[in-house]
């Protein structure tokens, strides 16, 4: 190799760089201008999650209890967070295999843009929906009642957690996505959602159900955030004295990286991977 090349190489290197960032910029500006264009999709996924606050917190509310006391409504909101930002990969496939099944992802594959940029674009744009989405259900929270306990930082870090929680299912979403054949298929992923999210500790403790089913809501990935997060907000937590529950914060940073490894190579290669 010459010496020309060696010092050409970095070069390319930055601007290999400069195109992906430029390429996923252009996917996560194109995915945030449809929900401009489409306001009934926003208003949608804003509006669900504030329904379901109000029906669990009111509706089934009173005949709820937390094991150790506390007023569930505050044992509630931190799990009413988690499920929506779990509930969001839902809204991430839909979005996919829609474009798919409108020749849109034909079309990107076609032009010479970064691999990596459908699904990093896509995962920008949801993040900042589901940054949306939580701040709307944190008012809304606030409004019947809901505080946190902490201190500002710990609350700072509390929804950090539930970021993160959701910037990993992102990956889910775009690979089912692309992995599904239709929206009609990808209705069916609901099937998945619901048990995720309420075998977990998001409505009930662990605690409460059948012993084999509360070892599998505590190993739940969604029960690791929800408990961290309670211990941030100073909500009650109602530990079942686990280890998993009891190194919640540790679990709610290890499961979303473990999801994050396995799903995001597995979205890139599937959106390389598929035919012409």
């Amino acid at each position: 190799m010459t010496a020309l090349e060696l010092h050409a190489r970095p070069g390319r290197e930055r601007n290999r760089a400069y195109w992906a960032l430029a390429d996923s910029w252009n996917v996560t500006r194109r995915s945030l201008t449809h929900y401009r264009r489409q306001p009934i999709a926003i208003i949608w996924q804003l509006g669900f999650p504030i329904i379901s606050v109000l029906l669990y917190g009111y509706v089934f509310g009173s005949a709820m209890k937390v094991p150790g006391g506390g007023d569930y409504r505050e044992f509630l909101m931190p799990g009413m967070f988690a499920t929506t930002m779990t509930m969001g990969f839902m809204n991430t496939a839909m979005a996919v295999v829609t474009d798919a099944g409108k020749g849109v992802i034909d079309r990107f594959r076609s032009m010479p843009m970064a691999p990596s940029a459908v699904s990093a674009g896509r995962g920008v744009a949801d993040l900042v929906v589901a940054c949306a989405e939580l701040t709307i259900l944190a008012l809304t929270a606030l409004a019947i009642g809901w505080r946190a306990g902490g201190s500002p930082w710990e609350a700072v870090g509390a929804f950090g957690l539930l970021l993160l929680l959701r910037f990993s299912l992102i990956w889910v979403g775009v690979w089912l996505g692309l992995l599904v054949p239709d929206a009609e298929s990808a209705g069916g992923l609901y099937a998945i959602a619901f048990p995720v999210t309420m075998i977990s500790s998001a409505l009930v403790a662990p605690s409460l159900m059948p012993g084999w089913l509360g070892t599998v809501a505590a190993w739940n990935p969604v029960s690791s955030t929800v408990t961290a997060s309670r211990e941030l907000f100073g909500n009650p937590v109602a530990s079942g004295g686990t280890w998993v529950e009891e190194h919640a914060l540790l679990m709610a940073m290890v499961w979303p990286l473990v999801i994050t490894l396995v799903f995001l190579p597995l979205a890139v290669r599937r959106f390389q991977r598929l035919s012409r």
